[in-house]
C-alpha cells in the first residue's frame, strides 16, 4: 500500500476520532435513553446515526483552524515554547 493511501485512511480516522472526542459526553445521554428505552433497534440507528455525525464534526474541526487554536493553547502553557518565543520575540497574538 503506497503512503498516500496511507495518509488519507488515517486522516478520515483523525476526522472520525476528532468528532467522537468533542462529542464523547453526548454518549453517556445515549446510554441513558438505552437504559430507559431497552429498544435495540432505535438504539442502534441512533448509535449508526452519531457514528456518521462524528466524522463531519471532525473533520469541520481542522477545515475551520480549531485544530491550531487547540495547539495554540498548548504552545501559550508550555514553558519550553514561551522560553523560544521570548527569545525569538515572537509576540503571543501573532501566528507562528
Amino acid at each position: 500500500m503506497k503512503f498516500e493511501t496511507k495518509y488519507k485512511i488515517l486522516l478520515w480516522k483523525r476526522y472520525f476520532d476528532t468528532g467522537y472526542s468533542l462529542t464523547s459526553q453526548f454518549k453517556y445521554g445515549f446510554i441513558a435513553i438505552a437504559a430507559a428505552w431497552q429498544n435495540t433497534k432505535w438504539i442502534t440507528i441512533m448509535g449508526i446515526i452519531y457514528g456518521i455525525l462524528c466524522f463531519p464534526l471532525g473533520y469541520a474541526f481542522f477545515k475551520y483552524n480549531w485544530i491550531e487554536a487547540e495547539a495554540e493553547i498548548g504552545n501559550r502553557f508550555n514553558l519550553f515554547q514561551k522560553q523560544v518565543r521570548k527569545r525569538l520575540g515572537i509576540a503571543r497574538d501573532k501566528k507562528v
